[in-house]
């Protein structure tokens, strides 16, 4: 299964023909993709399923539709085993940002982290999951994000970068963390979601 969101709205392409979250269905084969999207964008829809006989060979024909920008980010835990977290946007967030030419994913993924929250003593444990969401600057875009588990045991505080839009980065505890989740993205919360099956 793969799920993509516009606007916290997903598009969920599935071989299940059983109904995720009351979305309507439709075969993948019978839709027009930039019908579906527009009726998402236009609060016509607040998610679809779209039903799949083929799931790869759906899904690369649905990722032609767009041009794909890979990004990459970290759930970072400390030694109190606390999240870090940035706010930005009027919304909590984990850090992550574009892939560089030529740079690994692993190495973007650090890279984010350390720029955006001013941290350092980072190690990868293991990779989380991916992510999808699209959206619109300069033409129709979706945004590819590997997601890594990391810690640090840097004891600095944390410090946002704000000429990315970033006005607060913490690390937030298991109470904060249950409070921020309701002021997040979709994308986010199945993150942590994935995190939470490590514990």
């Amino acid at each position: 299964m793969y799920k993509v969101f516009i606007n916290d709205k997903p598009i969920i392409i599935t071989t299940s023909e059983k109904k995720e979250l009351n979305y309507p269905s439709e075969f993948y084969n019978s839709v027009v993709i930039d019908e579906i999207i527009h009726k998402l964008q236009n609060d016509v829809l607040n998610g679809i399923n779209l039903i799949s006989n083929n799931l790869e060979k759906d899904w690369k024909s649905f990722l032609t539709n767009f041009d794909v920008l890979q990004a990459a980010g970290g759930l970072v835990i400390n030694p109190q085993n606390e999240v870090l977290f940035i706010y930005r946007n009027g919304k909590w967030d984990l850090p992550k940002g574009h892939v560089e030419k030529k740079e690994s994913i692993e190495n973007a993924a650090v890279r984010e982290v350390e720029e955006e929250c001013g941290i350092q003593k980072l190690s990868i444990i293991e990779k989380l999951t991916v992510t999808y969401h699209i959206y619109f600057l300069n033409g129709i875009k979706l945004k590819e994000t590997h997601w890594f588990l990391m810690n640090t045991n840097d004891s600095k505080n944390p410090k946002p970068q704000l000429e990315e839009g970033i006005t607060d980065v913490g690390f937030k505890n298991k109470n904060e963390i249950n409070e921020l989740l309701n002021n997040t993205y979709s994308n986010i919360k199945m993150v942590f979601d994935c995190y939470q099956k490590t514990l």
